[in-house]
C-alpha cells in the first residue's frame, strides 16, 4: 500500500473541481473534499463568479480559489447540493454553460445532495441513472432523470451522492476510481470512517412517519422554491 501511495507522488495532479455558491450546503462540499484530498496527486479547486468569499448555507465563509473564467481542465466535476442559493444556480445560464463546457471534457461528472438537480437541469444527467436526497427524488425524477434510491449511483461516468453525509462514502467510491481500492481504504482508515449513530433514523424508512412529515413540514418553503425553479414538475411525478 505504502508503495501505491509513493507512486501516486510521481504522477500529473489530478484536478478536482467543486462549484459553490451562496447557499450551499457547507458538509455536501467538505464531505467530499476530505476525502478527495488525501492522496498527494489531487488538486482540488473551489469555483465559483469571483474570488469573493460566499456564505454557505449554514453560515460559514468559503472562499474559492478559481473562477469560471480562469478554471483550468477539470478531470472531475463536483455540484454539490444547497439551500436556497442552489434554485438560483438553476436558472443561472453562465453556472449552466460552465458545467456543460467542463463536462465535455471531464473524466468524471459528480454531484452530492439536490446537486444532481443542478447537473440535470444543464441537461448532464439525462439518459443516466442518479441520486439525491431522500426528499428531492420527484424533482430529479420530473428533470428526465432515471432516479435510483441509493446513497451512490454510478452509471459510467456520472457518480452521485444522496443526502447530506453520503459525500464522504460518494468520495470513497470516486476515489477508488481514480487511485485505487487500498488508496481509498487507506483514505477512510486515516478519517476512521466508521459510522455508528446514536440514532437510527437516517432514512424516511427507519425514522419513521411522524419525524418525516415533522421534517417535510419544516422545509415546506424550500419545496416550494423549487417548484418555482422548474415549472415543469408535477406533484405525481415518480
Amino acid at each position: 500500500m505504502l508503495s501505491d501511495f509513493r507512486q501516486l507522488q510521481k504522477m500529473d495532479p489530478i484536478q478536482i473541481g467543486f462549484l459553490i455558491y451562496p447557499g450551499v450546503i457547507q458538509l455536501d462540499v467538505m464531505g467530499a473534499y476530505q476525502v478527495l484530498d488525501f492522496p498527494p496527486n489531487t488538486h482540488i479547486h473551489l469555483i465559483w463568479k469571483t474570488l469573493n468569499p460566499i456564505v454557505s448555507n449554514e453560515g460559514i465563509p468559503l472562499t474559492p480559489t478559481a473562477t469560471l473564467e480562469n478554471c483550468p481542465l477539470l478531470d472531475v466535476i463536483c455540484v454539490p447540493g444547497g439551500g436556497m442559493g442552489q434554485v438560483e444556480v438553476m436558472k443561472d445560464p453562465e453556472i449552466l454553460h460552465f458545467l456543460k463546457q467542463q463536462s465535455a471534457t471531464a473524466q468524471y461528472v459528480t454531484s452530492v445532495c439536490t446537486g444532481s438537480m443542478i447537473l440535470a437541469t444543464a441537461g448532464l444527467l439525462q439518459g443516466y441513472k442518479a441520486t439525491c436526497h431522500w426528499a428531492f427524488r420527484d424533482y430529479l425524477a420530473a428533470l428526465g432523470v432515471e432516479v435510483v434510491p441509493q446513497r451512490v449511483v454510478i452509471d459510467r461516468n456520472r457518480i452521485t451522492g444522496a443526502g447530506v453525509t453520503s459525500g464522504i462514502d460518494f468520495g470513497l467510491a470516486l476515489l477508488s476510481m481514480l487511485c485505487g481500492e487500498q488508496i481509498a481504504k487507506m483514505t477512510q482508515l486515516m478519517m476512521e470512517y466508521t459510522p455508528d449513530p446514536p440514532f437510527d433514523a437516517g432514512t424516511p424508512e427507519t425514522a419513521g412517519k411522524e419525524v418525516v412529515q415533522a421534517l417535510l413540514q419544516a422545509g415546506i418553503t424550500f419545496g416550494r422554491c423549487l417548484l418555482g425553479a422548474n415549472p415543469g414538475y408535477s406533484s405525481s411525478a415518480k
